[in-house]
């Protein structure tokens, strides 16, 4: 929190990493009251499925959870923040994944402006995974 109270970029994102290592839907729900207890916003979904033709469809699951949780309005600059702070997020652990098959979660924080993705995957074929994490944020 900032000294005026109120929250920044950085609190945004770790909530947002919070949410994305949750281990089952119970965690979710209870961190996901604690943050609306603090007036940060979150959604958060699971995934899973080849990286490169998948990048499309994480984004679009970021934007849908986001709008169905009540973190953003239906409005294109809501939706792009996500989208592109999403884009970012999977830029970021891009060079694991290339080619390999990914599961894990995706999550959306915010707080006033600011928006925060997080993506946690496990990255590889059958039982030799990698993890890795990737974090965006935008400004609404």
């Amino acid at each position: 929190m900032n000294q005026n109270g109120s929250f920044g970029s950085k609190d945004i994102v770790k909530a947002a990493v919070r949410m994305a290592l949750t281990s089952g839907r119970e965690e979710e729900k209870e961190l996901k009251k604690e943050f609306a207890d603090r007036d940060i916003k979150t959604s958060a979904v699971d995934y899973g499925g080849e990286f490169i033709n998948s990048v499309t469809r994480i984004i679009e699951r970021a934007v849908v959870s986001a709008k169905r949780e009540g973190v953003i309005e239906e409005s294109h600059a809501e939706e792009g923040a996500v989208a592109g702070a999403a884009r970012e997020a999977l830029i970021q652990v891009m060079q694991k994944a290339m080619g390999l098959n990914v599961g894990g979660k995706i999550a959306v924080a915010r707080s006033g402006e600011h928006v925060g993705v997080a993506v946690f995957f496990g990255i590889g074929l059958l039982h030799l995974n990698d993890v890795a994490i990737g974090i965006g944020h935008r400004v609404v």
